[in-house]
Protein backbone atom coordinates (compact mmCIF):
# COMPACT_ATOMS: atom_id res chain seq x y z
CA UNK A 1 0.00 0.00 0.00
CA UNK A 2 2.54 2.56 0.63
CA UNK A 3 3.63 2.13 -3.16
CA UNK A 4 -0.04 3.75 -3.79
CA UNK A 5 0.95 6.47 -1.21
CA UNK A 6 4.43 6.94 -3.32
CA UNK A 7 2.48 7.21 -6.31
CA UNK A 8 -0.09 9.80 -5.74
CA UNK A 9 3.03 11.89 -4.10
CA UNK A 10 4.25 12.21 -7.37
CA UNK A 11 1.09 12.79 -9.29
CA UNK A 12 1.01 15.87 -7.03
CA UNK A 13 4.29 16.77 -7.94
CA UNK A 14 3.52 16.56 -11.61
CA UNK A 15 0.11 18.39 -11.15
CA UNK A 16 -2.19 15.44 -11.66
CA UNK A 17 -4.20 15.71 -8.77
CA UNK A 18 -6.93 13.28 -10.26
CA UNK A 19 -4.52 10.83 -10.60
CA UNK A 20 -2.55 11.34 -7.16
CA UNK A 21 -6.91 10.87 -6.14
CA UNK A 22 -7.23 7.45 -7.98
CA UNK A 23 -4.91 6.09 -5.74
CA UNK A 24 -5.76 7.42 -2.28
CA UNK A 25 -9.42 8.27 -2.15
CA UNK A 26 -10.53 5.84 -0.33
CA UNK A 27 -8.44 5.97 2.36
CA UNK A 28 -8.63 7.40 5.47
CA UNK A 29 -5.18 6.91 6.73
CA UNK A 30 -3.38 10.45 7.96
CA UNK A 31 -1.04 9.84 4.67
CA UNK A 32 -3.87 9.52 2.55
CA UNK A 33 -6.05 12.33 3.80
CA UNK A 34 -2.87 14.92 3.74
CA UNK A 35 -2.39 13.90 0.15
CA UNK A 36 -6.46 13.53 -0.61
CA UNK A 37 -6.16 17.46 1.01
CA UNK A 38 -3.38 18.55 -1.19
CA UNK A 39 -5.31 17.36 -4.27
CA UNK A 40 -9.04 18.78 -3.53
CA UNK A 41 -6.80 22.48 -3.06
CA UNK A 42 -5.05 22.12 -6.73
CA UNK A 43 -8.79 21.06 -7.72
CA UNK A 44 -9.82 24.42 -6.24
CA UNK A 45 -12.03 23.06 -3.61
CA UNK A 46 -10.12 24.90 -0.86
CA UNK A 47 -12.63 24.71 2.33
CA UNK A 48 -12.57 20.32 1.74
CA UNK A 49 -8.95 21.36 1.16
CA UNK A 50 -8.38 22.66 4.75
CA UNK A 51 -10.49 20.40 6.29
CA UNK A 52 -8.93 17.07 5.11
CA UNK A 53 -4.90 18.73 5.73
CA UNK A 54 -6.14 19.05 9.45
CA UNK A 55 -7.62 16.16 9.93
CA UNK A 56 -4.17 14.60 8.51
CA UNK A 57 -2.07 16.87 10.93
CA UNK A 58 -4.24 15.48 13.91
CA UNK A 59 -3.89 12.01 12.99
CA UNK A 60 -0.26 12.16 12.54
CA UNK A 61 1.37 10.61 15.89
CA UNK A 62 3.89 12.72 18.30
CA UNK A 63 6.64 11.09 16.21
CA UNK A 64 5.74 11.78 12.77
CA UNK A 65 6.50 16.35 13.39
CA UNK A 66 7.80 16.31 9.79
CA UNK A 67 4.39 15.25 8.56
CA UNK A 68 2.44 17.82 10.62
CA UNK A 69 4.44 20.56 9.86
CA UNK A 70 4.22 19.67 5.98
CA UNK A 71 0.15 19.49 6.59
CA UNK A 72 1.01 23.27 7.99
CA UNK A 73 2.68 24.50 5.32
CA UNK A 74 0.45 22.95 2.27
CA UNK A 75 -2.72 24.37 4.60
CA UNK A 76 -0.66 28.18 4.97
CA UNK A 77 -0.42 28.01 0.74
CA UNK A 78 -4.20 27.60 0.93
CA UNK A 79 -4.93 30.28 3.40
CA UNK A 80 -2.59 32.27 1.10
CA UNK A 81 -4.59 31.50 -2.14
CA UNK A 82 -7.89 32.51 -0.53
CA UNK A 83 -6.69 35.66 0.95
CA UNK A 84 -6.92 34.56 4.37
CA UNK A 85 -4.06 36.87 5.63
CA UNK A 86 -4.94 36.36 8.96
CA UNK A 87 -4.13 32.89 9.30
CA UNK A 88 -1.05 32.38 12.07
CA UNK A 89 2.20 33.45 10.32
CA UNK A 90 4.06 31.96 14.01
CA UNK A 91 2.43 28.75 12.92
CA UNK A 92 3.91 28.64 9.91
CA UNK A 93 7.01 29.88 11.04
CA UNK A 94 7.27 27.07 13.37
CA UNK A 95 6.98 24.34 10.72
CA UNK A 96 9.48 25.66 8.59
CA UNK A 97 11.63 25.86 11.54
CA UNK A 98 10.47 21.77 12.61
CA UNK A 99 11.15 21.14 8.76
CA UNK A 100 14.51 22.47 8.71
CA UNK A 101 15.58 20.80 11.90
CA UNK A 102 14.93 17.38 10.65
CA UNK A 103 16.79 18.10 6.75
CA UNK A 104 13.91 18.49 4.72
CA UNK A 105 15.44 21.68 3.43
CA UNK A 106 13.60 21.75 -0.14
CA UNK A 107 9.83 22.19 2.06
CA UNK A 108 11.46 24.48 4.28
CA UNK A 109 12.28 26.33 1.34
CA UNK A 110 8.56 26.57 0.28
CA UNK A 111 7.48 27.34 4.28
CA UNK A 112 9.82 30.73 3.40
CA UNK A 113 8.43 31.36 -0.23
CA UNK A 114 4.67 31.21 0.95
CA UNK A 115 5.76 33.51 3.94
CA UNK A 116 7.51 35.67 1.17
CA UNK A 117 4.73 35.18 -0.64
CA UNK A 118 2.25 36.67 1.84
CA UNK A 119 4.28 39.78 2.85
CA UNK A 120 4.72 40.85 -0.97
CA UNK A 121 1.18 40.67 -1.00
CA UNK A 122 0.24 42.76 2.06
CA UNK A 123 3.10 45.24 0.36
CA UNK A 124 6.17 44.49 2.88
CA UNK A 125 8.78 44.38 0.06
CA UNK A 126 12.17 44.70 2.79
CA UNK A 127 10.53 41.58 4.96
CA UNK A 128 10.14 39.93 1.60
CA UNK A 129 13.22 40.14 1.03
CA UNK A 130 14.77 39.06 4.00
CA UNK A 131 12.92 35.96 3.80
CA UNK A 132 14.03 34.71 0.71
CA UNK A 133 17.55 35.09 1.99
CA UNK A 134 16.99 33.67 4.79
CA UNK A 135 15.98 30.38 3.00
CA UNK A 136 18.99 28.18 2.55
CA UNK A 137 20.70 27.51 -0.33
CA UNK A 138 20.03 24.08 -1.51
CA UNK A 139 18.86 22.64 -5.25
CA UNK A 140 15.56 22.86 -5.45
CA UNK A 141 12.83 21.41 -7.87
CA UNK A 142 11.60 23.38 -10.88
CA UNK A 143 8.06 23.50 -9.43
CA UNK A 144 9.51 25.36 -6.22
CA UNK A 145 11.91 27.79 -8.63
CA UNK A 146 9.21 29.00 -9.95
CA UNK A 147 7.48 30.22 -7.01
CA UNK A 148 10.83 31.57 -5.73
CA UNK A 149 11.77 33.89 -9.14
CA UNK A 150 7.97 35.07 -9.24
CA UNK A 151 8.18 36.42 -5.70
CA UNK A 152 11.47 37.88 -7.00
CA UNK A 153 10.21 39.39 -9.82
CA UNK A 154 7.27 40.98 -8.08
CA UNK A 155 9.24 42.64 -5.62
CA UNK A 156 11.37 44.19 -8.89
CA UNK A 157 7.94 45.13 -10.13
CA UNK A 158 7.05 47.18 -7.31
CA UNK A 159 9.90 48.84 -7.03
CA UNK A 160 10.02 49.68 -10.76
CA UNK A 161 13.10 47.63 -11.76
CA UNK A 162 12.48 46.04 -14.59
CA UNK A 163 15.26 44.70 -15.95
CA UNK A 164 15.40 42.40 -12.68
CA UNK A 165 11.72 41.72 -12.96
CA UNK A 166 11.99 40.23 -16.87
CA UNK A 167 15.32 38.34 -15.42
CA UNK A 168 13.52 36.79 -12.77
CA UNK A 169 10.41 35.85 -14.94
CA UNK A 170 12.74 34.61 -17.84
CA UNK A 171 14.37 32.15 -15.08
CA UNK A 172 10.81 31.13 -14.01
CA UNK A 173 9.57 30.50 -17.40
CA UNK A 174 12.32 28.37 -17.94
CA UNK A 175 11.74 26.10 -14.81
CA UNK A 176 7.92 26.17 -15.61
CA UNK A 177 9.07 23.91 -18.71
CA UNK A 178 11.07 22.22 -16.86
CA UNK A 179 8.51 21.36 -14.43
CA UNK A 180 5.95 20.60 -17.29
CA UNK A 181 3.11 21.75 -15.15
CA UNK A 182 0.66 23.85 -17.33
CA UNK A 183 -0.75 25.92 -14.42
CA UNK A 184 2.79 26.82 -13.38
CA UNK A 185 3.41 27.89 -17.07
CA UNK A 186 0.21 29.73 -17.19
CA UNK A 187 0.99 31.55 -14.12
CA UNK A 188 4.37 33.24 -15.48
CA UNK A 189 2.78 33.90 -18.48
CA UNK A 190 0.20 35.84 -16.82
CA UNK A 191 2.86 37.17 -14.69
CA UNK A 192 4.89 38.09 -17.81
CA UNK A 193 2.22 40.22 -19.26
CA UNK A 194 2.30 42.94 -16.14
CA UNK A 195 5.37 44.46 -17.92
CA UNK A 196 4.13 44.13 -21.48
CA UNK A 197 0.50 45.92 -20.05
CA UNK A 198 -0.16 49.78 -19.76
CA UNK A 199 0.63 50.83 -16.31
CA UNK A 200 0.14 53.57 -16.12
CA UNK A 201 -1.39 57.47 -18.10
CA UNK A 202 1.15 60.42 -18.82
CA UNK A 203 -0.52 63.81 -19.13
CA UNK A 204 1.20 66.52 -20.58
CA UNK A 205 0.32 70.10 -22.29
CA UNK A 206 -3.39 68.66 -22.81
CA UNK A 207 -3.25 65.38 -24.41
CA UNK A 208 -2.29 61.54 -22.82
CA UNK A 209 -0.84 58.16 -23.95
CA UNK A 210 -0.84 54.93 -21.88
CA UNK A 211 2.50 54.21 -20.40
CA UNK A 212 4.70 50.66 -19.84
CA UNK A 213 5.93 49.89 -16.44
CA UNK A 214 9.65 49.85 -18.10
CA UNK A 215 8.48 53.86 -19.25
CA UNK A 216 7.39 54.56 -15.69
CA UNK A 217 10.65 53.27 -14.47
CA UNK A 218 12.89 55.94 -16.82
CA UNK A 219 10.44 59.00 -15.29
CA UNK A 220 12.30 58.28 -12.07
CA UNK A 221 15.30 59.96 -13.75
CA UNK A 222 13.53 62.43 -15.78
CA UNK A 223 14.18 66.43 -15.39
CA UNK A 224 10.63 66.75 -15.53
CA UNK A 225 8.40 68.00 -12.78
CA UNK A 226 5.98 64.76 -12.00
CA UNK A 227 2.82 64.88 -10.26
CA UNK A 228 2.55 61.10 -9.05
CA UNK A 229 -1.12 60.20 -8.59
CA UNK A 230 0.09 56.99 -7.39
CA UNK A 231 1.97 58.02 -4.59
CA UNK A 232 0.82 61.53 -4.07
CA UNK A 233 3.83 63.09 -4.66
CA UNK A 234 5.03 65.83 -6.95
CA UNK A 235 9.03 65.62 -7.43
CA UNK A 236 11.69 65.91 -9.73
CA UNK A 237 14.67 63.95 -9.94
CA UNK A 238 15.70 63.36 -6.54
CA UNK A 239 13.06 66.14 -4.77
CA UNK A 240 9.95 64.96 -3.73
CA UNK A 241 6.79 66.49 -1.70
CA UNK A 242 4.76 64.16 0.02
CA UNK A 243 0.89 65.27 -0.38
CA UNK A 244 -0.45 62.42 0.75
CA UNK A 245 -1.77 63.63 3.77
CA UNK A 246 -3.38 66.89 2.01
CA UNK A 247 -5.70 65.72 -0.62
CA UNK A 248 -7.13 69.28 -1.26
CA UNK A 249 -3.33 70.49 -2.22
CA UNK A 250 -2.53 67.39 -4.37
CA UNK A 251 -5.97 68.03 -6.23
CA UNK A 252 -4.73 71.47 -6.62
CA UNK A 253 -1.36 70.64 -7.82
CA UNK A 254 -2.78 68.27 -10.46
CA UNK A 255 -4.95 70.25 -11.92
CA UNK A 256 -2.63 72.99 -12.44
CA UNK A 257 0.30 70.33 -13.81
CA UNK A 258 -2.30 68.97 -16.18
CA UNK A 259 -3.13 72.66 -17.67
CA UNK A 260 0.62 74.09 -18.06
CA UNK A 261 1.73 75.57 -19.42
CA UNK A 262 -1.86 76.96 -19.66
CA UNK A 263 -3.49 78.71 -16.26
CA UNK A 264 -6.75 77.23 -14.87
CA UNK A 265 -9.66 79.17 -13.71
CA UNK A 266 -10.84 79.85 -10.18
CA UNK A 267 -14.05 78.27 -11.14
CA UNK A 268 -12.16 75.05 -12.38
CA UNK A 269 -10.00 74.53 -9.71
CA UNK A 270 -12.42 75.09 -7.01
CA UNK A 271 -14.71 72.57 -8.76
CA UNK A 272 -12.14 70.17 -8.25
CA UNK A 273 -10.40 70.82 -5.13
CA UNK A 274 -13.86 71.64 -3.21
CA UNK A 275 -15.99 69.48 -5.50
CA UNK A 276 -18.29 72.27 -5.34
CA UNK A 277 -20.86 73.04 -7.55
CA UNK A 278 -21.18 76.96 -7.42
CA UNK A 279 -17.92 79.38 -6.81
CA UNK A 280 -19.30 81.91 -4.25
CA UNK A 281 -17.00 84.27 -2.58
CA UNK A 282 -16.45 81.80 0.50
CA UNK A 283 -15.07 79.19 -1.98
CA UNK A 284 -12.80 82.37 -3.41
CA UNK A 285 -11.01 83.05 -0.17
CA UNK A 286 -10.82 79.06 0.70
CA UNK A 287 -8.84 78.90 -2.50
CA UNK A 288 -6.19 81.56 -1.57
CA UNK A 289 -6.06 80.34 1.55
CA UNK A 290 -5.07 76.60 -0.05
CA UNK A 291 -2.94 78.03 -2.87
CA UNK A 292 -0.79 79.92 -0.46
CA UNK A 293 -0.12 76.30 1.55
CA UNK A 294 0.39 75.00 -1.71
CA UNK A 295 2.66 77.02 -2.80
CA UNK A 296 4.84 76.99 0.58
CA UNK A 297 4.98 73.37 -0.10
CA UNK A 298 6.18 73.17 -3.34
CA UNK A 299 8.19 75.49 -2.88
CA UNK A 300 11.84 73.67 -3.22
CA UNK A 301 10.02 72.66 -7.01
CA UNK A 302 7.79 75.39 -8.41
CA UNK A 303 6.34 78.87 -7.93
CA UNK A 304 2.29 79.12 -8.81
CA UNK A 305 1.43 82.84 -10.05
CA UNK A 306 -2.06 84.33 -10.08
CA UNK A 307 -3.22 85.26 -13.22
CA UNK A 308 -6.43 87.68 -14.35
CA UNK A 309 -8.21 84.25 -15.06
CA UNK A 310 -6.81 81.90 -12.32
CA UNK A 311 -3.69 80.75 -11.28
CA UNK A 312 -0.54 79.31 -13.43
CA UNK A 313 2.16 76.44 -11.88
CA UNK A 314 6.08 77.90 -12.79
CA UNK A 315 8.44 75.04 -12.45
CA UNK A 316 11.97 75.59 -11.61
CA UNK A 317 15.14 74.44 -13.27
CA UNK A 318 12.73 72.02 -15.87
CA UNK A 319 10.88 73.08 -19.24
CA UNK A 320 8.24 70.25 -18.91
CA UNK A 321 5.30 69.23 -16.24
CA UNK A 322 3.98 65.38 -16.67
CA UNK A 323 0.87 64.23 -14.63
CA UNK A 324 1.28 60.58 -13.71
CA UNK A 325 -2.01 58.56 -13.59
CA UNK A 326 -3.40 55.43 -12.81
CA UNK A 327 -4.70 53.18 -16.37
CA UNK A 328 -8.23 53.62 -14.91
CA UNK A 329 -9.21 56.01 -12.89
CA UNK A 330 -12.28 55.39 -10.76
CA UNK A 331 -13.92 55.59 -7.33
CA UNK A 332 -12.47 52.58 -5.36
CA UNK A 333 -9.36 51.98 -7.93
CA UNK A 334 -7.46 50.62 -4.99
CA UNK A 335 -9.85 47.60 -4.41
CA UNK A 336 -10.53 47.03 -7.51
CA UNK A 337 -7.18 46.62 -8.54
CA UNK A 338 -6.23 43.97 -5.84
CA UNK A 339 -9.25 42.12 -6.89
CA UNK A 340 -8.47 41.78 -10.46
CA UNK A 341 -5.85 38.57 -9.90
CA UNK A 342 -9.12 36.42 -9.40
CA UNK A 343 -8.92 35.54 -6.79
CA UNK A 344 -11.66 35.36 -3.20
CA UNK A 345 -10.49 38.21 -0.83
CA UNK A 346 -12.04 38.65 2.40
CA UNK A 347 -12.57 42.36 3.88
CA UNK A 348 -10.30 42.01 6.79
CA UNK A 349 -7.59 40.90 4.08
CA UNK A 350 -8.21 43.74 1.75
CA UNK A 351 -8.14 45.91 5.04
CA UNK A 352 -4.87 44.30 5.84
CA UNK A 353 -3.45 44.83 2.27
CA UNK A 354 -4.33 48.46 1.65
CA UNK A 355 -4.18 49.77 5.20
CA UNK A 356 -6.97 51.16 6.05
CA UNK A 357 -9.90 50.18 8.55
CA UNK A 358 -12.18 47.08 8.10
CA UNK A 359 -15.19 49.08 7.87
CA UNK A 360 -14.24 51.20 5.59
CA UNK A 361 -13.29 48.11 3.20
CA UNK A 362 -16.94 46.96 3.75
CA UNK A 363 -18.58 49.89 2.37
CA UNK A 364 -16.77 50.30 -0.49
CA UNK A 365 -16.80 46.98 -1.18
CA UNK A 366 -20.64 47.09 -0.67
CA UNK A 367 -21.08 50.33 -3.16
CA UNK A 368 -18.98 48.24 -5.49
CA UNK A 369 -21.16 45.22 -5.39
CA UNK A 370 -24.20 47.66 -6.29
CA UNK A 371 -22.66 48.81 -9.03
CA UNK A 372 -22.26 45.50 -10.22
CA UNK A 373 -18.45 45.52 -10.31
CA UNK A 374 -17.44 42.40 -7.45
CA UNK A 375 -19.49 40.30 -6.19
CA UNK A 376 -19.67 38.24 -2.56
CA UNK A 377 -20.31 34.78 -1.77
CA UNK A 378 -20.59 32.85 1.88
CA UNK A 379 -21.62 35.00 4.64
CA UNK A 380 -20.21 36.52 7.68
CA UNK A 381 -16.24 35.55 8.55
CA UNK A 382 -16.72 33.22 5.52
CA UNK A 383 -17.57 36.04 3.20
CA UNK A 384 -15.48 36.50 -0.11
CA UNK A 385 -15.25 39.24 -2.82
CA UNK A 386 -13.85 38.93 -5.98
CA UNK A 387 -14.48 40.68 -9.28
CA UNK A 388 -17.09 38.88 -11.75
CA UNK A 389 -15.42 35.58 -13.28
CA UNK A 390 -13.73 35.66 -16.62
CA UNK A 391 -11.87 33.03 -18.71
CA UNK A 392 -8.20 32.12 -17.17
CA UNK A 393 -6.21 29.80 -15.67
CA UNK A 394 -6.24 28.98 -11.62
CA UNK A 395 -3.46 29.54 -9.49
CA UNK A 396 -1.74 26.14 -9.02
CA UNK A 397 -0.97 24.22 -5.27
CA UNK A 398 2.17 22.09 -4.99
CA UNK A 399 4.64 21.40 -2.56
CA UNK A 400 7.75 20.70 -4.19
CA UNK A 401 8.17 17.17 -3.11
CA UNK A 402 5.78 14.43 -2.22
CA UNK A 403 4.27 15.35 1.36
CA UNK A 404 5.27 12.49 2.83
CA UNK A 405 8.46 11.63 2.20
CA UNK A 406 11.16 10.72 4.91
Amino acid sequence: MESLITAAARALEAGDPLGALNRVALRNDAPSLALRGIAMAQLGDLAKAKSLLRTAARAFGPREAVARARCLVAEAEIALVSRDLNWPVKTLAAARATLEQHGDLVNAAHAGHVEARRLLLVGRLDEAERTLAEVRPTPLPPASQVVRELVLAGIAIRRLRTKDARTALGRAAHAARLADIPALVAEVDSASLILDTPAARLIARGSEHPLLLGEVERLATSTALVVDTFHHVVRRQGVAVSLGTRPVLFALARLLAQAWPADVSRETLISGAFQARHADESHRARLRVEIGRLRTQLAPLADISATKQGFVLAPRKTHDVLVLARPVEEKHAAVLAFLADGEPWSSSALALALGISPRTIQRQLEELARSGKVQSFGHGRARRWMTPPVPGFPTGLLLPTPLLKT
